[in-house]
C-alpha cells in the first residue's frame, strides 16, 4: 500500500497540496480587497462567497470534461483556467472583475477536484480506498490550514496584498507543471496495472444500476442513479453542512458571548489542528471496521455540540464550553475526513465514474453552499442560539439518513 500511494505523490498528492497552498492563502485576503475597491461588508461577503458558487456550479461540467478528456488533461485545463484567473487578481479594478476571478478559481477548483476524485475511484483499491482518500483530504486540509500562515508572513515581509496573489500565481503554475510534466495517471495505472480488488464493494445492497453503460453522460448518470443520490446523496450534504456551519458558527459565537478576536482566533485555529490530526485515523477506521463507523461518532459529536453549544450562552462557563465544544467538533470533522470522497468513489461505476462524481459532488458542495445562508436568515430573525440548534438538529437528520442508507455488507467486511 505505502508503494502505492508514494508512486501517487507527484501527479495527485503534491498538485492538491500546491492548490491548496495558494487557495488557503488567497482566502483570507478576498473580503479585504473587495473593501478596498468599495465593497460593504454584506457584498464582502458576497465576493468571497463566488469561491464556494463556483465550485458548486463546477461539479456538473467537470464530470462532462473528465469524462471526455481524461483526469489529467481536465486538471491541466482547470489549472490553466485557474492560473488566468488568478492574473486577473492583481489587476482587478472594479468588484465585478474580482467576482469572476474569484468564481474563475473556485470552478477550477471544482474541476481539478473531481478529476483527482475520478482517478482514485477507478484505480485504488477497496481495501485501501478510504486511506488514499483521507491523505487525499488531508493534503488539502493541510494546505488550507498552513495557506492563511504564508500569506501573514508575506504581508508582514512586504506589507502588500500582491505578494500574496503572487504567491497564488507560483503555486498555481507549479501545479499546471507538476500535472503536465509528471507522469500521467492513466498511463501509469492501466487497466492491467491496477491491483485487483477483493469481494465485493461498498454498494453491496444497495441494488445499484450495473456498469453497463458506464460511458453515459452526466445527465443520464443523473437519472440511472437518481435513488441513490436522493438518498445518500442527501445525507452526505448534510454532513457537509455542518462542516460548513462549524467555519460560520464558532466565531460568530465567539463574538455573541463577548470573547475577543485573539481569543476566537485560538479557539478556531485549535478546533481546525484537531481536524487536522486526524485525517488518517479517519482513513484507518473506514478501511477496517467500516464506512459507518466513521461516519456516525462524526455526526453525532457535531449535532450533539451543536445542541450544547445553542444551551450554554447564558452560562457563566460559557467560555469554558465554547472551547470544549469547538474541539469536539474539531475532533468530529476529523473523523471524517476523506469520507465523502469515499462513499463517492464506493458508489460510482468503476470504468466511468465521473459522471456519477459530478453529480455526488454537486449534492455535497450544495450542503455546504446552503448551510451557512440557513444559518444566517435564522439568525437575522432568531436569536444566535436558535439558529445554531438549527444546525445540529440538520445533522442529527442526516445522521439517521446515513443509518438507515448507508451500505452495511461491502463496507462493512
Amino acid at each position: 500500500m505505502s508503494r502505492f500511494l508514494l508512486r501517487l505523490a507527484p501527479m495527485i498528492y503534491g498538485p492538491t497540496l500546491l492548490f491548496a497552498l495558494g487557495q488557503g492563502a488567497i482566502i483570507p485576503l478576498i473580503p479585504t480587497m473587495a473593501t478596498q475597491l468599495g465593497a460593504d461588508l454584506a457584498t464582502s461577503g458576497l465576493v468571497a462567497s463566488a469561491l464556494v458558487v463556483g465550485q458548486l456550479c463546477g461539479n456538473i461540467p467537470a464530470g462532462w470534461l473528465v469524462a471526455k478528456v481524461g483526469e489529467r488533461f481536465a486538471m491541466v485545463i482547470a489549472g490553466v483556467l485557474a492560473l488566468a484567473g488568478a492574473i486577473m487578481l492583481p489587476f482587478a479594478g472594479s468588484i465585478a472583475v474580482l467576482t469572476v476571478a474569484i468564481f474563475t478559481n473556485g470552478f477550477c477548483a471544482a474541476v481539478f477536484g473531481l478529476a483527482r476524485h475520478s482517478f482514485m475511484a477507478s484505480n485504488v483499491p477497496f481495501h485501501f480506498r478510504a486511506r488514499a482518500l483521507a491523505l487525499l483530504g488531508g493534503s488539502y486540509r493541510f494546505g488550507i490550514f498552513l495557506g492563511p500562515f504564508i500569506a501573514a508572513l508575506l504581508l508582514s515581509a512586504t506589507g502588500s496584498a500582491a505578494a500574496v496573489i503572487w504567491f497564488l500565481i507560483i503555486c498555481v503554475a507549479a501545479t499546471v507543471l507538476l500535472v503536465w510534466l509528471g507522469p500521467d495517471p492513466e498511463r501509469e495505472y492501466g487497466a492491467g496495472e491496477r491491483p485487483a480488488e477483493a469481494g465485493g464493494t461498498a454498494t453491496a445492497g444497495m441494488s445499484l444500476p450495473d456498469a453497463e453503460g458506464a460511458r453515459e453522460g452526466v445527465f443520464r448518470t443523473m437519472v440511472r442513479f437518481r435513488s441513490v443520490l436522493a438518498r445518500l446523496g442527501l445525507a452526505a450534504s448534510s454532513l457537509s453542512a455542518l462542516r460548513a456551519a462549524r467555519q460560520v458558527v464558532l466565531p460568530l459565537w465567539g463574538v455573541a458571548i463577548g470573547l475577543d478576536a485573539q481569543t476566537i482566533a485560538l479557539v478556531v485555529g485549535i478546533s481546525g489542528a484537531l481536524d487536522f490530526a486526524l485525517f488518517y485515523a479517519s482513513g484507518q477506521v473506514m478501511d477496517r471496521f467500516g464506512r459507518l463507523w466513521a461516519v456516525m461518532p462524526s455526526m453525532l459529536m457535531m449535532s450533539f455540540s451543536f445542541l450544547a453549544l445553542a444551551l450554554t450562552g447564558g452560562l457563566n462557563s460559557a467560555t469554558t464550553w465554547f472551547v470544549v465544544l469547538a474541539a469536539v467538533i474539531g475532533v468530529g470533522n476529523g473523523l471524517s475526513s476523506g469520507l465523502l470522497m469515499t462513499l463517492g468513489a464506493d458508489l460510482a461505476p468503476r470504468q466511468n465514474p465521473a459522471p456519477f462524481l459530478g453529480s455526488w459532488r454537486t449534492l455535497t458542495s450544495a450542503g455546504a453552499a446552503a448551510a451557512p445562508l440557513i444559518f444566517s436568515g435564522l439568525a437575522a430573525i432568531a436569536p444566535i442560539a436558535v439558529a445554531t440548534g438549527a444546525m445540529g438538529a440538520i445533522g442529527l437528520l442526516g445522521t439517521a439518513a446515513f443509518l438507515r442508507w448507508m451500505p452495511r455488507k461491502g463496507s462493512e467486511r
